[in-house]
C-alpha cells in the first residue's frame, strides 16, 4: 500500500491487519514506516519508495512479492497537493509533481502488481480519489483533476484486467488528516454543520470502505468509485 505511514494510508493499514491480512506499507521515509509497522499489530512490513517513481514501485511490489509471496491487494493511497490556489496560475513544476504521484503514481504500481502477481494470480486493486474528482472547487482544482483521472483510470483498468483482478475506487469527502489540515483547521465546525451526518470524515471511515472494497464481500464490483462523504456532494460541497 502506497502513502502507508499516516492518515488514510496508516489507517488501513490497521484494518487490514486486524483483519488477518499480511500487510506491506510504503511511503518515502524508512525511519516512519519502521515507526508505523511496528506499532500496529500483526504482520506488516514495509519498504520506502516514492510512489510517482516506476523504478520504486517495481522494487517495492518485487519486494512484496519475495517476503509474502505474492500480492492479493493493492491499495493506491498515495497522494500529493503542493499548490493550492486558481488552477490557471499554477506552475509547471507543481503541476507535473502533483501529476506524478497522484495520476501516474496509481498506473505504475498498478501496472508493477500487475506484471509481478496478480496477471497470474489475480487480485483485487483500490485506488483513493477523491470527491474533489466529482466536483469543482477554487482552491485545489488541479489537484481534483489528478482525482477525476484516477476515477477514470480505474475504469479503465477495470475494463482490461477483470476477471481476474477487480479494481475499484474510494472518493472520500474531506477527512481529518494531517493531509487536508488545511482544509479543516479552524474551520471544521462551520464545514460538518453544512453536511447532512454534521461532522467531517475520519481516517477509520475510509478505511473500513477499503477492506470492503478488498474483501470476497465486494465480488460482483469492479469499475466503481464508492463516495463516502458524509452527504458532501448532496449539497455540492466538493471540499476533499
Amino acid at each position: 500500500m502506497t502513502g502507508g505511514s499516516r492518515g488514510i494510508g496508516r489507517a488501513i493499514a490497521e484494518q487490514m491487519a486486524a483483519c488477518g491480512a499480511k500487510v506491506m506499507i510504503a511511503s518515502r521515509k524508512a525511519e516512519t514506516l519502521a515507526a508505523v509497522a511496528d506499532a500496529i499489530d500483526g504482520e506488516v512490513l514495509w519498504h520506502a519508495a516514492h510512489a510517482g517513481d516506476p523504478a520504486a514501485a517495481a522494487a517495492c511490489v518485487d519486494d512484496c512479492v519475495a517476503r509474502l509471496g505474492g500480492i492479493d491487494i493493492l491499495v493506491n493511497n498515495a497522494a500529493t497537493n503542493p499548490y493550492m490556489g486558481p488552477t490557471i496560475d499554477i506552475d509547471v513544476a507543481r503541476a507535473e509533481k502533483t501529476v506524478q504521484v497522484n495520476q501516474m503514481g496509481v498506473l505504475y504500481w498498478s501496472q508493477a502488481a500487475w506484471r509481478a502477481s496478480m496477471r497470474d494470480s489475480g487480485g483485487v486493486i483500490v485506488n483513493m480519489a477523491s470527491i474533489g474528482g466529482l466536483a469543482v472547487e477554487p482552491a485545489i482544482g488541479w489537484y481534483n483533476v489528478t482525482k477525476a483521472a484516477v476515477i477514470h483510470l480505474t475504469r479503465h483498468l477495470a475494463s482490461e484486467l477483470g476477471p481476474g483482478v477487480r479494481v475499484n475506487a474510494i472518493a472520500p469527502g474531506l477527512v481529518k488528516t494531517d493531509f487536508a489540515r488545511s482544509l479543516w483547521e479552524g474551520a471544521g465546525d462551520l464545514v460538518a454543520a453544512r453536511l447532512p451526518l454534521k461532522r467531517l470524515g475520519e481516517a477509520d471511515d475510509i478505511a473500513k470502505l477499503a477492506v470492503f472494497l478488498a474483501s470476497d464481500a465486494s465480488a460482483w464490483m469492479t469499475g466503481s468509485t464508492v463516495v463516502v462523504d458524509g452527504g458532501a456532494l448532496l449539497g455540492q460541497h466538493g471540499i476533499g
